[in-house]
């Protein structure tokens, strides 16, 4: 990728007791890409995630963000208030549940209206138009608009979680497992609607999968993590058609065998 990086992380550590989650990880994030970050179970992916994203602190090394005016801020040197601000605003983040994105007790339209009235919209009527559109989008019922969530299946939760965060049009958006748990169809349908919808809107993702199949379909380059490293990155296509490290072959042709 040509440019300068919209997140860029450095000599990564991090250990819970003698766990080594994160060993000397490094990645960028470019603008309007996504990096699909892949491993098994325990690998460190989540912990990545977590770590870019301001959720979690590192033993060592730096995350920076890079906002819309080319001022670079370290994201763990930040005052909370304007981490929660980013976080509001230019940043969004994808659960694999999606109960812990969405606020249960609040209508669907509510909760997609909340992120714009954290950015200040206050007309009613605006708020619930934009709510409308968006569950347009992401293919729930508009006539659904004041149903609760908890009468909603699986994959219109997510998709509802979709739309909460990507209401405000944020630069960078964090996915965590999002289709995992579906059913396969309902992965499909997701998996186009999530590449459509970032397409248009350009925004940038890291997203953590265990799914070679959802890295190859979503991410223009790839992270291959192993206990707490990385260790094979590059353009998807690439790194999974000729894969180099014996870990990456090993997924790969355990997919290949599946």
């Amino acid at each position: 990728m040509t440019g300068e990086p919209i997140v860029a992380a450095r000599g990564l550590t991090l250990s819970f007791g003698a766990i080594r989650a994160l060993a000397d990880v490094s990645a960028d994030l470019y603008p309007g890409e996504i990096l699909a970050v892949v491993g098994e179970s325990g690998s460190g992916k989540t912990t990545l995630l977590n770590v870019l994203s301001g959720l979690t602190r590192p033993d060592g090394g730096t995350v920076t963000y890079r906002e819309t005016g080319g001022l670079t801020r370290d994201t763990h040197a930040m005052p909370a208030p304007m981490l929660r601000a980013l976080q509001r605003s230019d940043w969004g983040f994808v659960h694999q549940d999606p109960r812990r994105g969405l606020r249960m007790n609040v209508s669907a339209g509510g909760n997609v209206g909340e992120r714009l009235m954290a950015q200040g919209a206050r007309h009613y009527g605006e708020i619930r138009k934009e709510a409308v559109a968006w569950l347009e989008q992401v293919e729930i019922d508009p006539g659904r608009i004041d149903d609760l969530p908890r009468t909603f299946s699986g994959g219109m939760l997510q998709r509802l979680q979709i739309a909460r965060t990507l209401v405000t049009r944020p630069r960078l958006v964090f996915m965590d497992e999002p289709t995992g748990g579906l059913d396969v169809s309902v992965q499909a349908r997701l998996l186009d609607l999530i590449r459509s919808l970032v397409a248009r809107l350009g925004v940038a993702v890291v997203l953590v999968t265990h799914d070679i199949a959802v890295a190859r379909l979503l991410g223009h380059r790839i992270a291959v993590m192993r206990a707490g490293e990385i260790v094979e990155t590059g353009l998807t296509d690439q790194v999974l058609d000729d894969p180099g490290h014996p870990y990456t072959q090993l997924l790969v042709s355990s997919v290949l065998q599946a």
